[in-house]
């Protein structure tokens, strides 16, 4: 059955045979490798990375046990993510810049819960993650309070 989410491969080494899936704000686009070129303001809604079963062990131990970000190594052309439909090529009017506010502190709300939830027997390490991913990129762009 369709999800509306493609299966796209391993961000660090290109494995199709992915296990866990992450999403982060689009700002951190410009954390990743590959995403210099890529309008991280033009992405409508969070931007997925999957991992394979092998690098989600260390991608898990960097996370957690040392709180670094591995999105440095992950490449922005392995992430799936929806770009908005560009009208002003056809329309000949511009249009103004989407504003990721919102989904930011959505998603940093989000971590903040789940992070406080850390010793919850029903919290997974993939949430626990997750949630650290964001907090890291974010704050490492300057938009979250360490």
């Amino acid at each position: 059955m369709y999800t509306g989410r493609t299966q796209q491969p391993c961000c660090l080494c290109d494995d199709h045979d992915t296990s866990h899936r992450i999403a982060v704000p689009p700002r951190a686009i410009q954390l990743m490798e590959n995403g210099d070129p890529i309008a991280w303001r033009d992405v409508v809604g969070a931007v997925t990375l999957e991992f394979c079963e092998s690098d989600w062990a260390v991608v898990r131990d960097l996370v957690l046990e040392t709180g670094m970000s591995p999105l440095s190594r992950c490449n922005v052309a392995r992430a799936d993510f929806d770009l908005r439909e560009d009208f002003e090529a056809l329309l000949n009017d511009t249009r103004g810049e989407p504003d990721q506010t919102e989904l930011e502190e959505r998603l940093l709300a989000e971590a903040a819960e789940t992070v406080a939830a850390a010793d919850d027997p029903m919290t997974e390490d993939r949430d626990l993650v997750e949630a650290r991913v964001v907090q890291l990129s974010l704050q490492e762009l300057g938009v979250a309070e360490p």
